[in-house]
């Protein structure tokens, strides 16, 4: 299929000098170029805010340049780049960049991994997924900062969708694993540029987007080509990190690599509440798309195979293995803490 690729305009991140910064230090400036996998208007939300934030707080010692989806390398360039050090650093889901790394898998929508958005950052800082991750991406000369949550995983469609039949044949923009899960339902997973989706969806191209909650469909303007969103998701939350080159990171001083940690920290936690609240709000509050749902007792269907999908990747290698056990023990410990943790 033929797209097209504009290149963006660099965006503006702030240059405010932080107090105690001297003309030495301004002479001297860490300066490094980090893209997002988000276009601009995603990225106003997802990143913008942390880097401006650490920008204005380093000052002469440092300036991160923000670059947005595709700018710089293609969405799916973006690990080679950052190994190979052309990219300083890099906010996406290993499955996007296309990682190497035995958990690539995992990245993004891994169907019903989570159910919630504080899924994500449990798992990784209380079950052990964030060591798992360390371990791979450090044999690559990558490193992972941190892990958090984003959006859960919804259709946005121009015909409604209210059985596992409607599914059938649809031509969908979604991540490489969602698509490989979503396929068994008769769903035409379709790669392009994030840039392209909104023409693609007005041309024909696309019948629909499963790319990300009610909040991202209104944000990037998929709200205002499509018609439908389907309340069914496949995860409760995209699973996205933030990474660095190796050896650009070990030659930040200390206190430089700390506040880009607390930074990194700062996005997890404004994209926890702008999500949440933004999902509910335009649910409740939006006038661009007609809400459907397939019932329960159909929708077990996908959730079951989903169980025998984790199986299969488990089966690849003894890392995803690992990973996948702990997605079945964690989630296994949710059922029981009862609500408010599961409610089925």
């Amino acid at each position: 299929m033929t797209t097209r690729r504009k290149f963006l305009k660099t965006a503006g991140v702030g240059l405010a000098a932080a107090p105690l910064a001297t003309p030495a230090l301004a002479q001297s400036t860490i300066r490094w170029r980090m893209q997002t996998y988000a276009g601009p208007a995603l990225a106003e939300h997802v990143i913008k805010p942390a880097i401006d934030m650490f920008n204005k707080i380093a000052g002469d010692r440092m300036q991160i340049e923000l670059f947005f989806a595709d700018q710089l390398v293609p969405t799916g360039e973006l690990f080679r780049a950052l190994q190979r050090g052309t990219i300083d650093a890099v906010q996406s889901d290993d499955d996007s960049m296309a990682s190497p790394t035995e958990v690539a898998v995992f990245g993004g929508y891994f169907p019903f991994a989570s159910r919630y958005s504080l899924d994500v950052p449990v798992l990784f800082n209380q079950y052990g997924l964030a060591e798992i991750w360390d371990a791979e991406y450090s044999k690559v000369g990558v490193k992972h900062i941190s892990a958090g949550a984003w959006d859960p995983c919804h259709f946005a469609t121009k015909d409604p969708i209210r059985s596992l039949e409607d599914l059938k044949g649809k031509r969908v923009f979604t991540f490489p694993t969602a698509g490989r899960f979503l396929s068994r339902f008769g769903v035409v997973p379709v790669t392009l540029p994030w840039e392209d989706i909104e023409v693609a969806v007005q041309t024909g191209e696309l019948d629909g987007v499963a790319w990300s909650g009610i909040t991202e469909d209104y944000t990037v303007g998929w709200a205002d080509v499509t018609n439908y969103f389907l309340t069914n998701n496949i995860s409760g939350a995209w699973a996205g990190s933030f990474f660095a080159n190796m050896e650009r990171w070990n030659e930040l001083p200390e206190d430089l690599r700390t506040l880009f940690q607390v930074c990194c920290d700062q996005s997890h936690y404004y994209r926890q509440w702008w999500y949440w609240g933004g999902e509910a709000n335009l649910r409740v509050n939006g006038t661009k798309m007609e809400l459907t749902s397939i019932p329960d007792a159909e929708w077990a269907q996908v959730e079951e195979a989903a169980l025998s999908f984790w199986d299969e990747i488990a089966e690849e290698s003894e890392t995803k293995a690992k990973v996948v056990e702990i997605f079945k023990k964690y989630n296994a410990d949710m059922q029981k803490a009862g609500r408010p943790y599961r409610y089925t």
